[in-house]
């Protein structure tokens, strides 16, 4: 061990501790890289090809850590004082001890992790003093570092006790209050020792700020805000953006408010920039997949608009479009040498030494080049594909619409009953209806609204498909109806067109079409809904309100912080670069410019409730209550490998969240009487998600049972959702022939050169209906970074931190969960094997594994991480 300051005046008795630290320089790639809202793509070699070198370099530092460099934080640089739980001052607060400095650099611990650094400290303390159960912390330096831990050693009659920290602490003269952290004990408020009580409240009063001024970067402020900052209303019309939230005509959840100024032109806008996030949110621990987000962030401001300059025109072939993964495309030098020197994107632009541009293949096309085209697999990817959560039972026939008859007119289904039975084998469709094997796939209300405006610059139809359970437990498309607003008015309805399966000539190049214009609303629902929506932007409004009103001392607090992991951090990258006005989900989805204002309108009908995966099911015609089947369910697609691995999944988490609930909670009575937990759930309902609050479905959080359900919602869809619509994007949608997500062409009519196209030749019609190669180049790159772990992804079932509770049946409980989870991986793996289970592997030979609790690095197919951080 070095020695730095030694010595105190009263060497009586003392109290050793450890703390662990990270130092910026290992930290923060963000700034080294020197990434900003303004880089372009003329800073692409000095710019990005800086990024991910600055990374490599500051890795490295980390690796080679040296007492030399460590010997800044000794002398008074860094103090610290302990706090008491059961001593008090005058004023009846825990008593503070002496400040104490770091003495010297512990060059040896076995459980330093990467970048960390672990320093020696001695805290005066006596018997008078009591038990610590907080500290202080003043940095008297200029730069930040990363507070991982405090380690107490053989405090008397405590023996060890662990102060889990993982924040930043910047100079003490930015904060108001001192920094404080405390022990790694539970207490509800109303069990929290008297001598902690203030400290506990001022430090969730810091954490809330006061909602006024532009935040900056070192704060750790929790505050709501409308979605003002998407639009650039400053660089013309074209660009500007209605504000979601705080209106009944564009809803939305909220967002961590940033204060930023207003624009010129609209003062309720704000102006765009690098967007505040709470300090401990921000990119900074020394993590992988915060390489993975950077690349993201340098691919939208720098090499995606470099490529566009030299990617554009048509794919002439299918075997073109598969020459991306397969042989690539040729790239000028100066394009090259600006990707070749990322890491990052090394791996996701395969060069392989040549001067190409290529993508990994992709798991749909791994074992069969045209699976991809069949009924049976278009079919079975509304169950076990990246959008598994939308088909619905057909219940109604014709199928009939919730929008306003008085605006869009009578958006009744055309299909017809004689339609149907062609395909039905032998069924009347009443026979279909009353066995319950019809299903439907409908984007008709979602679409219809904005498809006027749409096609002004794409060509589109909202669609609905209708499909058959077959005796062998597959689906089946029968038909499909493509809508376009009447030419008149939407007064008047819409203009509908049906198309059968057809298996020969130009009827099945047309049905081939047709398909593509069902995925194509698919692809942008699942986008904008399904993942962004229902995942992303629901889950940040409840870790605002998480930071803001419950202590880390507090048992809810601990069971949810895991689910909101870098959420606050991803979901700010989302508005600058991926869903801000001409941002890559508008340039290369169909929507464009009116992308998340459709998700605004699909807002409307969220509910929280719903959200739970056997109510999902239930309110979807999918399942029906039975006591007697597992998990208290009957599912009507006996092979749905979504529902299925799900409920066993949901079954875990619910269970899980029991045990832990009722190890805090057993009345209801406490939860009624618990303060912090009241605050937090009115917060969440009346301000996170304020433009719904009035809604009665909102659970009241009045018993035990309300927050077992929405604890166990919250973290169904931070993990296991999430991780079910996410992480299969480029294995399905890496081969953009089996999911467009832009439509360019209407189904050709007879008589037209587009028609005569189609019959002289399939492949040219179908690719110059769907997305083009410089749109197809964006969306690969972009989903591929998105379908990837992390190196040190943190899997449901784990914890980063095994000192994350010191209670101990606390963490049985969560052993159990993690054991379950392996039992529930085991089963998923065998049915995987079940040849009669045709739905899980279907005619590409891909087995359903998103739902696997577990996955390496990479590009994996599987694993449920604890939180949405990708």
């Amino acid at each position: 061990m070095f020695s730095g300051v030694s010595g105190f005046i009263n060497r009586g008795q003392k109290l050793e501790g450890t703390v662990v630290l990270m130092r910026k320089n290992v930290l923060d790639v963000n700034k080294a890289a020197g990434i900003s809202s303004d880089v372009t793509s003329g800073d692409i070699v000095r710019g990005v090809g800086g990024i991910l070198d600055g990374g490599i370099d500051l890795v490295t530092t980390a690796v080679g850590t040296t007492v030399d460099n460590l010997t800044a934080f000794l002398g008074r640089n860094v103090g610290l004082q302990l706090i008491s739980a059961t001593a008090t001052d005058s004023s009846g607060k825990g008593k503070v001890g002496k400040e104490t400095f770091l003495e010297g650099v512990i060059l040896s611990l076995p459980t330093l992790g990467a970048g960390q650094s672990a320093f020696n400290i001695h805290f005066e303390w006596d018997s008078n003093f009591g038990i610590p159960e907080a500290f202080y912390i003043k940095n008297y330096m200029q730069v930040e570092f990363f507070l991982v831990s405090l380690t107490l050693e053989d405090v008397p009659n405590q023996g060890t006790i662990s102060f889990v920290c993982n924040s930043w602490v910047n100079n003490f003269t930015t904060y108001e209050k001192n920094r404080i952290f405390f022990v790694n004990k539970t207490y509800l408020p109303s069990a929290t020792p008297a001598p902690l009580v203030n400290y506990r409240e001022e430090e969730l009063k810091t954490l809330r700020g006061n909602g006024k001024g532009e935040r900056k970067e070192w704060e750790r402020i929790y505050d709501y805000d409308v979605y003002n900052d998407l639009g650039k209303p400053d660089s013309g019309a074209k660009y500007a953006r209605p504000i979601l939230g705080g209106s009944s005509t564009h809803p939305y959840p909220r967002r961590v408010r940033t204060g930023r100024k207003p624009t010129r032109t609209d003062p309720n806008s704000e102006s765009p920039g690098d967007s505040y996030i709470p300090r401990d949110e921000n990119f900074g621990h020394l993590k992988s997949s915060d390489f993975l987000i950077y690349t993201l962030k340098s691919l939208s401001q720098a090499v995606l608009p470099a490529l566009q300059s030299v990617i554009f025109g048509e794919f002439s072939s299918f075997d073109e479009v598969r020459g991306l993964q397969e042989g690539g495309i040729k790239l000028p030098t100066d394009v090259l040498s600006a990707i070749s020197p990322l890491p990052a994107l090394k791996e996701i632009f395969r060069t392989d030494g040549e001067q190409v541009l290529k993508f990994p293949p992709p798991h749909v096309i791994n074992v069969s080049k045209s699976a991809w085209m069949t009924d049976e697999e278009f079919a079975r990817e509304m169950i076990a594909g990246v959008n598994p959560c939308v088909i619905q039972l057909l219940q109604e026939f014709p199928i009939q619409s919730k929008l306003d008859a008085t605006i869009y007119g009578d958006q009744t289904s055309k299909i017809t009953k004689e339609q149907l039975e062609i395909n039905l084998e032998g069924i009347t469709v009443e026979e279909a209806l009353s066995s319950q094997r019809l299903f439907k796939l409908d984007y008709n209300d979602a679409f219809i609204p904005y498809l006027r405006k749409i096609n002004e610059f794409a060509k589109a139809y909202a669609t609905r498909t209708i499909l058959f359970l077959k005796d062998d437990g597959t689906l089946k498309p029968v038909a499909i109806e493509l809508n376009l607003p009447h030419p008149n008015g939407d007064q008047f309805g819409a203009v509908s067109k049906v198309i059968l399966p057809a298996t020969e000539g130009a009827e099945s190049t047309i049905w081939l079409l047709a398909k593509a214009h069902v995925i194509v609303n698919d692809s942008c629902y699942h986008q904008l809904m399904s993942h962004w929506l229902n995942t992303h932007a629901v889950i940040e409004p409840f870790a605002i309100a998480t930071n803001r009103n419950l202590s880390v001392l507090h048992p809810i607090y601990k069971l949810l912080y895991p689910h909101y992991r870098d959420t606050i951090n991803i979901n700010g990258l989302a508005r600058q670069s991926l869903i801000n006005a001409d941002g890559i989900i508008e340039q290369s989805f169909l929507p464009g410019p009116y992308s998340l204002e459709i998700s605004s309108a699909v807002y409307k009908d969220w509910v929280f409730t719903d959200q739970a995966l056997p109510a999902d099911l239930i309110k979807r015609g999918l399942a029906i209550k039975d006591p007697s089947s597992p998990h208290g369910l009957q599912l009507l697609i006996k092979d749905y490998p979504y529902a299925t691995d799900g409920l066993e999944i949901w079954d875990a988490i619910n269970t899980w969240v029991r045990e832990y609930v009722s190890l805090y909670y057993p009345t209801d009575d406490a939860i009624r009487k618990d303060t912090e937990l009241q605050a937090w759930w009115k917060e969440a309902v009346e301000k996170g998600h304020e433009d719904l609050k009035d809604k009665p479905w909102w659970p009241k959080l009045q018993n035990v049972e309300e927050l077992i359900q929405s604890a166990s919602i919250i973290i169904w869809t931070a993990s296991a959702l999430h991780a079910a619509v996410n992480f299969g994007q480029y294995p399905y949608g890496g081969y953009i022939l089996n999911r467009p997500t832009l439509s360019r062409r209407l189904i050709p009519e007879p008589g037209t050169s587009e028609y005569d196209e189609l019959v002289k030749s399939p492949q040219t019609a179908y690719l110059r209906t769907i997305t083009p190669k410089y749109q197809t180049i964006v969306d690969l790159s972009v989903i591929e970074i998105l379908s990837r772990h992390a190196s040190d992804e943190v899997y449901l079932g784990q914890n980063n931190d095994p000192n994350w509770t010191s209670d101990s049946k606390a963490l049985q409980a969560f052993k159990k969960f993690g054991n379950k989870l392996v039992e529930i991986e085991e089963k998923i793996t065998a049915k995987n094997s079940d040849p009669s289970l045709r739905n899980r592997t279907g005619p590409v030979h891909l087995p359903y594994t998103l739902l696997l609790p577990t996955s390496k690095e990479g590009l994996t197919f599987r694993g449920i991480p604890n939180s949405i951080s990708i």
